[in-house]
Formats: C-alpha cells, structure tokens, sequence
C-alpha cells in the first residue's frame, strides 16, 4: 500500500498524459537503451548465481564459491566459457531456422523492456527525461504482443533440430504459453477498467493511493501462477523435463546458441515480474512506510524500489524450484484450462459488475472488489482443497492394503506402507531364516554348548 499523496502524483491515472515521450535527443534515446541492456545483463549474471546460491543453500550444498568473491564471476566465466566452444551443428537440422530461432527468442526479452518504467523523470546530462524508454496507450498490449513472438523461437527451435525429444518439447512449449497467456491476459482487464488505461506510466501513477495487488487481489494472484507457467519455470518446466525429455527443445543446441535461450529464460523471468509489480505492485513508488519520506519516489530512488520489488519475485521463481516437484503434463494443462482460466472469466464478470453498479449508483468500487475478491480467493482455495481430499479419499477407497508385508516380493526391498508391520525374521544357530512369530529364542548358554 502506498501513501505518498504530493505533487502531481495526485492525478487519477487516466488524466496522465503521455506528453513527455517522444521528445528526446536521439544521444540520449541510445543512451536510455545501451542503459536498459547493460541493467538486464547484469541482473541476468546476478540471478543465476543467486539461483545457484540459495538452492545449493537449500540442498545444504555450498553453490559457486571459486569464480570472485562469494563465486560472483562464475555467471561470466560460464558465459565466457560457452563462447568459446566448439560450435555443433546437427546433421538434420534445417540450419537456417536453426540459427535464427535463439535469436527470436531472445530479442522479443529485449524489446518487451521498451515501455517498462523504471522511475519518474529525472535530469540526465541537463535533459529532463522520464526513466522509461517509451509509452503509448495501449503499451501492455504490446507486452503481450512480443512476449508470444519468443513462442515461435522456441516452437523453431524444437522443429529445425531433426530430432524428436527437440520436438516434443516445442510442441510442449506452444501448448503451454498458450494456455497461460489467456489467463495471463484475462488477468490484466480489472487493471484496465480501475486505471481506464493501457499505458504502463499511467497506470503506475494510478496506484498512488493504493495498489491494484490489494484491490484486485484474484487477478495478481492468477497473474502470478500464470507467470510461472509462461516461462517454464519450475513446478511448470515440463518443455524442458530432463528426466523424459533429456532437455527439452534445446537439447540439440549448444555453444552461444545455448546461451542466448539461456539469456532469453531468464530475461523473461525478469520481464514478467517488472510487468507484475509495473500492474499490481506500484511501479517504481516507494512501499508504505518508506513512502512518508517525502523525497522517496523523486530522482533515483525509486529506481532502488523497482528492483527490490522484481527481486522478491525472482527469489520467489527460485524457491518455487528448490522446493516443489515437477506437476504432470496432464495436471499441468488441466490446471491452467480449468482451474486459471475460468477464475479470470469469473472474475472478470464480478469486476465488470462492480465497476458498473458504482458508477450507477455513485458508490465507491474500492471497498465492493476487496471484498468480493477475498471472498473469491477464500472460497477457491476451500473449492481447491476440497477436491484434493476428495481426490485422495476416493484413491485410498479403491487401493487395498495387504496386511502381510512381504519386503521382497518384487524381487528388491522396499518399506512398508501405512497400516502394515513388519517384523523381520530372527536366523536360527542352523543360518536357516524363520518367522519372527515363530522363531526360538537362543540363549548365550545354548551358543555356547553348541
């Protein structure tokens, strides 16, 4: 929640103008952009260390500990690494679309940054500008836009390599993104009808008071699930299942091909949780309390706030990977068809009711979503847990337990199940092996007769 109530800040969302893009030098357009692309290459190097970190932490392993202090270089000597490999080609592929779809992955990462913002306007050089490359009215429409053209990089990818694993994964990867990329987008039509706006800087001014993650909670939480999904991120990276899929669409690349969808996952990682505190977590505005301080969301600082904010969900990506199991392609694709996309349909419809009732009525919609969106997330979560236990209850009905425990009957040990016991045999002076309910007790005295 937001309390910084000073300044210009106050206009609601759809009186902000877009008046101040599109006048910059073109030096300082290049700037702005050579500026974006050096922040999103070293958060990148910062993020898979940090992964490898706080997973081998998990794991109580040590994680990367050689490479600079605390194993900082270790992302760049991999980098380094990778370029200078010898470079393999397969022998069936289609080496054009082979070469070109890493390319189309990673450069839609790039582009989608154009219109995020990453702080109010500042002074650069004697040139008042705001710190954000560009912004039009329908700006999120054109994340989407280029978000699912790096589907077809993938897609690309598992066709050119001639193999069928590649394959496979490609054929997982369009189905995937597009079935969460429709909750994805469903999930952003509350914060169109509370900002009455797509431009990204005037919807990050609409939260000035408070933040659309609280007033429309359902949609931020369906936003991130489906953020998950659409990056192939763990529990959701059945495109790249290793134990069936060796890796998925990449597995035929190699070198710095290898590196740019490595680059390209990760940059999407970092895209979708700048989109995700862009539309729900207040942009680049300083959090309650810090913002009391007068001077929080001025000059640089909010830069700071911005990337704290994509830091929480980023670490939240890695904790989601070293703590849950991978889903199964068919639970996957039921959740995402099922589960995702009629909550947004859902909730959709309860927004477009409230928003109209208000303005019919002349009532206050804050209070009318809060509440009709805690009753939402309540009452699917009580749904979702009720038909887990019912689930289970109807498999334990149907599985008989023998009570007999045999450890080797299917020819290697295993250990028992709930409700069985298992005594384990007693040997005899003779080596013969009995039933511990049957078998005689030897004592010292009769040992040593023997």
């Amino acid at each position: 929640m937001n309390q910084d109530l000073t300044g210009a800040d106050l206009l609601p969302a759809n009186e902000q103008t877009l008046a101040g893009f599109g006048l910059d030098p073109v030096w300082l357009v290049i700037l702005k952009v050579l500026g974006v692309f050096v922040i999103l290459v070293i958060i990148v190097l910062v993020t898979i260390w940090a992964e490898r970190r706080v997973v081998a932490r998990m794991q109580q392993r040590i994680g990367p500990n050689r490479n600079g202090p605390f194993g900082l270089l270790q992302s760049l000597m991999d980098g380094f690494k990778l370029a200078f490999k010898e470079e393999i080609f397969p022998t069936a592929a289609d080496k054009m679309v082979y070469i070109i779809a890493p390319i189309l992955s990673v450069v839609p990462a790039y582009m989608a940054w154009a219109v995020i913002p990453f702080g109010p306007e500042v002074s650069i050089f004697g040139h008042t500008t705001p710190l954000q490359l560009t912004d039009f009215p329908v700006a999120v429409l054109y994340i989407l836009a280029i978000a699912s053209i790096g589907i077809y990089g993938i897609v690309l990818a598992g066709w050119a390599s001639g193999s069928s694993y590649p394959l496979l994964g490609g054929l997982r990867s369009t189905a995937q993104m597009i079935s969460y990329e429709i909750a994805m987008g469903l999930s952003f039509v509350g914060v169109f009808l509370f900002a009455g706006t797509m431009s990204t800087s005037s919807i990050v001014n609409g939260q000035v008071e408070l933040w659309y993650g609280l007033l429309l909670l359902p949609s931020f939480l369906i936003y991130a699930t489906a953020m998950v999904g659409e990056t192939n991120r763990a529990p959701f990276d059945l495109p790249e299942a290793e134990s069936e899929l060796v890796g998925g669409f990449h597995t035929e690349y190699s070198t710095m091909k290898f590196a740019l969808f490595f680059l390209a996952e990760y940059i999407n990682m970092v895209t979708v949780s700048a989109v995700a505190v862009t539309l729900f977590l207040g942009g680049w505005r300083a959090p309650w309390p810090i913002s009391i301080w007068g001077g929080a969301n001025e000059g640089w600082y909010p830069m700071i706030w911005f990337l704290l904010k994509i830091s929480i969900f980023i670490f939240a990506f890695i904790w989601l990977r070293g703590t849950l199991p991978r889903f199964r392609y068919d639970q996957f694709m039921r959740f995402g068809w099922k589960v995702l996309i009629p909550a947004s349909v859902a909730w959709v419809l309860i927004i477009g009711i409230i928003r109209g009732v208000s303005d019919e009525y002349g009532l206050t919609p804050i209070p009318l979503s809060i509440t009709a969106g805690v009753i939402l997330v309540v009452g699917g979560l009580y749904v979702l847990g009720w038909n887990v236990k019912r689930r289970r209850a109807a498999h334990l009905a149907t599985k008989t337990i023998p009570t007999k425990f045999e450890p080797l009957a299917g020819g290697f040990p295993v250990p028992p199940l709930p409700g069985q016991e298992y005594r384990p045999p007693r040997r005899t002076l003779t080596g013969e092996v009995g039933d511990a309910s049957s078998a005689t007790v030897t004592t010292d005295e009769e040992v040593r007769g023997g």
